[in-house]
């Protein structure tokens, strides 16, 4: 089977994709050139990559990138066109002529998230030419695929359901294992982009009861978005509060997770979650708000903790039960490293994949 797959983001996530499903399919990957310089050094040598110059969202000129994007699909001529959802409208509107070939496309996110400015003008009406010219979408949890039928009920029957598979394996590259750094006892960690949705003012007011009854936790803030100056005057105490307010690089992303006795995502909306992903292949145990995808994706008690959004007493005290207990801490660990074996497996994961693919092909002959 030949296919093309093209993303111009999720770079994470699409290597392991690409490197898994490159050992079962004639498979050749698409890339604006600054996603290219990104992932060129990550990716199987086998697979077939091409990229093409990408501008600025409002440039006119990328006008004659999506022509050099389509032509270089021409010629592959694949059975399978495979696009990472773009959240480009440049894209989008390629589709109006663009039919040559069988479309699967992956929808990361459902609705946009309440607060993110990285939505791009626009997309959201655009996406919808992308989602009714795919033969089989897909999503990575249940509740997803529910949002997407009550949303566009025509859909039933084109909606697949495959797990958003772990990063740790990718992010183990980036740092000497044989010197990885210890966990550090009663550290939280809080990663990602920044935003409202984040709920990173809950996990603030949770912080103020987690000191008093264990004086010396420490939480590290890191990522790049909303303004923290809001927060000076709780971020100003260092003895409890390390701020990276910055992009981190991977080598760096990999070490706070290694070296965080747990990861909080106090998130008051979610769909998938890439941190949570690449916590459980670190083995970082995750307390998590219990909304959206991260209610599936994580097992309650089992490899995480669930919390209900926006509840500061509870929050607070699971991540006090989570701290002052080393053997759930332990369990954990050796939950999420069982998880990454199974479901979220990036070998299961490539075969779901092609499973999709050869349902296009049939409803194709």
């Amino acid at each position: 089977m030949k296919v093309v797959l093209i993303h111009f983001c999720f770079e994470d996530y699409s290597i392991e994709l690409i490197n898994s499903l490159s050992k079962h399919v004639d498979l050749t990957v698409i890339q604006p050139k600054n996603v290219y310089l990104k992932c060129r050094q990550h990716i199987n040598s086998i697979v077939k990559v091409k990229y093409f110059k990408k501008y600025r969202i409002r440039d006119p000129r990328n006008l004659f990138s999506m022509r050099s994007m389509v032509q270089m699909v021409k010629r592959v001529n694949p059975d399978i066109l495979h696009v990472q959802e773009t959240n480009d409208p440049w894209y989008d509107l390629t589709l109006f002529t663009n039919h040559s070939f069988p479309l699967v496309t992956t929808i990361h996110d459902v609705y946009r998230h309440p607060g993110d400015r990285d939505l791009i003008p626009g997309s959201d009406f655009t996406r919808r030419i992308a989602i009714f010219r795919s033969k089989q979408l897909i999503v990575h949890g249940c509740k997803q695929k529910q949002q997407l039928h009550e949303r566009f009920p025509e859909l039933l029957g084109r909606v697949n359901v495959i797990p958003h598979g772990e990063l740790g394996t990718l992010y183990k590259q980036f740092i000497d294992q044989h010197h990885s750094p210890p966990r550090e006892q009663n550290s939280l960690l809080f990663f990602g982009r920044i935003w409202p949705y984040k709920g990173l003012s809950y996990l603030l007011k949770a912080m103020s009861l987690v000191i008093k009854e264990i004086p010396d936790v420490k939480l590290t803030i890191a990522g790049r978005g909303e303004n923290l100056d809001q927060y000076s005057h709780i971020l100003s105490d260092k003895k409890h509060y390390t701020v990276l307010n910055r992009f981190i690089p991977s080598a760096e992303v990999t070490k706070l997770f290694l070296q965080s006795t747990a990861v909080v995502l106090p998130y008051v909306e979610a769909s998938q979650s890439g941190v949570a992903s690449l916590a459980f292949g670190l083995g970082t145990p995750i307390i998590a708000s219990n909304v959206g995808g991260l209610s599936e994706v994580i097992h309650h008690s089992k490899d995480g903790l669930l919390v209900p959004p926006r509840d500061v007493n509870q929050l607070a005290k699971s991540i006090i039960y989570l701290l002052k207990n080393r053997q759930i801490q332990h369990q954990m660990q050796a939950a999420t490293s069982a998880r990454c074996k199974t479901d979220l497996k990036w070998s299961n994961i490539a075969n779901q994949t092609i499973d999709v693919y050869q349902k296009v092909g049939s409803s194709c002959t």
